[in-house]
């Protein structure tokens, strides 16, 4: 049922034929690579730069605990940890906070495999779940299941790249703008974060780090290509030259798409530039800018799904195959007086077409060795048009986040302190258009449906202190303050007879919260197998404006009642590293939640309500583990338990009269209860094969609920994933190095669902809740996920 197209880039017949002429001349000339290893053990204390290492997936927490704050400290630290600058240390505050449950992935884990998108490189985390978004690399991204809950974006976490904020001031963050080929490093920090990080980081955060260009010194070019006319052409270059090093990554990616109407062009820019003006000065300049075009297919049924997973045969609604998803659009762009027509995603031209540019500058002062200030400024434009179905958002966000801080290095009562205060101001002002989507292609626009005015303002501070109790205990209190303003006047437009005698309706929004996140942690060194830690915080997040305004319909109202979401989280949990060989990491923790804010998808496709749960629970489990257990062969899991309750909470559910239901006990849905990444790898170490090396790869995700009610279920998934790579330094006066790979992706050509948003409980007329079988016949939830693809890479590095 599943076909394999052919693969549709002039280049991909070169790359092949470099692939298969390699000869053993050349294996014998190669150099030593190690698989990708997940090694989940005590990270270095943060640098001034990062540096290029062997591939680990390392337990921020412990690393944090052993590092030294003053040079006279006599602990198990690494020497180099015992001169950690204060302008270092907060580097570490983005990387890898004391206490925190935090994950680091280097880059040689997904140096030599399909980079396309953050899905590839992040499932290496445990507490990481992703799930499809609206677009080629616009993923769902959440951290204990923060994420599940929401229809697009990402939502409930921050995310940074190389310290810079990411997430704009209304908490929406975005993959689009992400080609993992930039990175050197993702630190993944699990948990309620919000006293370091402030609103909307109730999952934790993010820090994407770009390659230094010292590590890069030169140039590299690359090329990506597979099935579905999947081709990726990118390119770096950095250097470190006297005071000043810089970086520049740039990518063009295109494809065609697996489902019908999904092809994408997409192109990225991402530059990082730091001059030590002076000994005590620092100015570090970040530009990012991606260019998305994207044709969008509908989320269909999950009906629709078994019929036909990836909508193929869906031309036009008259003629679509069983099922296409489809919309109904007005024949006269605003009421139905001249008759509608029914279109499939390609009749209708759906898709988006935005650009995100993010320009940020940082300057940090020395004032001596032991404190720095750094204060950082961000621009970020979000300018989008996107026709997604019935209607198409259309609309430009510009926001500014400004940040200032104080790090110091000391000693209080003759411990070793570190202390950091810090103060913020982020706005985000806009206005944007939702038209009516009319028949004619190319996405035809309509009359006018709705605008929204907003302001999103916040503004507070922040405090921490860690302090080394003893040479094995260290404490860490920290506490932020935050108020949010959520200012709105949302018009919507109704237009009556053929002529389209326009009403309009206001509803307006003016909102303040205030909010304040302490946290607690204790980190306690055994002995050098044994590292336990323990942590309590909280986190919080406020509704979004344009969630203020939403109906269950799915059309413009007064849903202005939305409270702002909070969470209690405890973490428990242990290290343990035996030997050389083998790392052990686990941790449970127990969130609850009061008012969470739970998204649902509704009729009009693309749309989403939002509402609040009084009361719920999230637990869970996160372990990790490496273990090389013999030469040249490595073992690596992430695997994630968790388990996610309403315990307080009546939907009310309306058909002529209203209805309610307790929810309470309930599985909160879109949360997948058991999740594994898993990979046995061999590579070869001595001898003429040195450098070529190969793993099989098994993905898990089991099914989860799609609704309040837990009548419905999305089907889990296993998936297969081979690699073979190879690697070799080149003996040249221009060329550095090759690499090439081959990976062959769910090689059991498994259907499988990557994205199901959760969908709305429905009743009689009498009052009783429709089945799973009426269920089933929702549309606007589900993307399938990619049958068996074969996409090889090649890469030169240049001198």
């Amino acid at each position: 049922m599943l076909r394999i197209r052919a693969i549709g880039s002039a280049s991909l017949p070169v790359l092949c034929g470099v692939l298969s002429s390699i000869s053993s001349d050349a294996l014998a000339q190669a150099a030593q690579e190690a698989l990708p290893p997940v090694t989940v053990e005590a990270p270095q204390a943060a640098r001034p730069k990062p540096v290029t290492r062997p591939s680990r997936l390392r337990s921020a927490s412990a690393g944090r605990a052993a590092r030294p704050v003053a040079p006279n400290a006599t602990d198990r630290a690494p020497a180099q940890n015992q001169t950690a600058t204060a302008g270092a240390v907060r580097d570490g505050l983005n990387r890898s906070p004391a206490g925190q449950t935090a994950t680091t992935i280097d880059r040689s884990q997904f140096d030599n495999r399909p980079s396309f998108s953050v899905s590839d490189v992040l499932r290496d985390s445990p507490g990481i779940s992703v799930k499809q978004g609206n677009g080629p690399r616009d993923f769902g991204i959440s951290i204990r299941g923060s994420n599940a809950r929401n229809g697009f974006g990402i939502r409930n976490l921050v995310i940074f790249e190389d310290g810079f904020p990411v997430t704009q001031p209304d908490g929406l963050s975005r993959s689009d703008l992400i080609d993992p080929h930039a990175y050197g490093a993702i630190d993944v920090i699990r948990g309620p974060s919000s006293a370091l990080y402030g609103n909307y980081a109730t999952g934790g955060a993010l820090n994407f780090r770009t390659r230094p260009g010292g590590t890069i010194d030169g140039v590299e070019y690359g090329v990506d290509g597979g099935s579905y006319g999947y081709l990726n052409n990118y390119l770096a270059a950095g250097k470190k030259v006297g005071n000043f090093e810089g970086s520049l990554f740039a990518s063009d990616v295109r494809g065609d798409g697996y489902i019908g109407n999904s092809w994408f062009n997409t192109q990225t820019v991402n530059f990082l530039g730091t001059l030590r003006a002076t000994p005590d000065d620092r100015f570090t300049v970040k530009i990012i800018n991606n260019e998305l075009s994207t044709r969008l297919p509908i989320r269909q049924s999950l009906n629709q799904y078994y019929q036909n997973p990836f909508q193929q045969g869906c031309a036009t609604g008259a003629t679509a195959a069983p099922g296409c998803g489809t919309v109904r659009l007005f024949n006269n762009g605003f009421n139905a007086t001249a008759g509608t027509d029914t279109e499939t995603a390609v009749q209708a031209g759906l898709g988006r077409n935005d650009r995100r540019t993010i320009a940020g500058g940082r300057w940090e002062h020395d004032f001596d060795n032991t404190m720095t200030w750094r204060n950082q400024f961000v621009f970020d434009d979000r300018n989008i048009s996107q026709p997604t179905g019935t209607t198409s958002a259309i609309g430009d966000f510009p926001s500014y986040n400004y940040m200032s801080d104080l790090t110091k290095r000391g000693e209080i009562l003759g411990m070793e302190s570190t202390a950091f205060f810090g103060a913020f101001y982020n706005t985000l002002t806009a206005s944007s258009d939702t038209r009516n989507v009319m028949p004619g292609g190319n996405a035809t626009l309509g009359r006018l449906s709705s605008n929204l005015y907003s302001e999103t303002t916040n503004y507070g501070v922040r405090a921490r202190e860690e302090l080394k109790l003893t040479s094995s205990l260290t404490a860490v209190a920290g506490i932020g303050w935050e108020t949010t303003l959520l200012k709105g006047i949302n018009t919507a437009y109704a237009y009556a007879g053929p002529t389209g005698i326009t009403t309009t309706t206001l509803t307006t929004a003016d909102r303040q919260f205030q909010n304040a996140a302490p946290e607690l942690a204790l980190l306690y060194n055994l002995n050098n197998e044994w590292l336990f830690r323990g942590r309590v915080a909280t986190g919080y997040g406020t509704p979004q404006v344009s969630n203020l305004f939403i109906l269950p319909t799915g059309l413009s109202g007064n849903n202005t009642q939305l409270q702002t979401q909070k969470n209690l989280g405890y973490d428990l949990g242990f290290d343990w590293t035996p030997n050389n060989t083998l790392k052990l990491s686990a941790t449970g923790f127990y969130e609850f939640f009061r008012n969470e804010i739970v998204n649902q998808a509704t009729p009009v496709a693309g749309v989403t309500y939002s509402f609040n749960a009084p009361r719920s629970e999230h637990r869970g489990i996160e372990l990790a583990a490496d273990w090389k257990f013999y030469p040249g062969w490595r073992f690596t899991a992430a695997y994630t338990y968790l388990d996610e309750v309403y315990t307080e909470y009546v939907e009310n559910i309306t058909n002529g009269a209203v209805f309610s239901f307790n929810r309470a006990r309930n599985k909160i849905p879109g949360i997948s209860p058991n999740e594994l990444t898993a990979r046995i790898g061999y590579d070869e170490f001595a001898g003429a094969l040195t450098g070529l090396g190969g793993f099989v790869e098994v993905q898990w995700k089991d099914s989860f609920y799609m609704d309040n009610a837990n009548l419905l279920k999305a089907p889990g998934y296993e998936l297969v994933n081979v690699n073979v790579h190879y690697k070799t330094d080149l003996v040249s006066d221009t060329f550095r190095s090759l690499n090439l790979f081959l990976e062959v992706r769910n090689v059991f050509d498994r259907t499988y669902v990557a994205s199901a948003n959760n969908i709305a409980n429905t009743v009689t007329g009498a009052g009783l809740q429709n089945p799973a079988s009426v269920l089933a016949n929702t549309t606007g939830s589900i993307y399938a996920g990619s049958p068996r693809t074969f996409v090889a890479g090649m890469k030169v590095a240049f001198k």
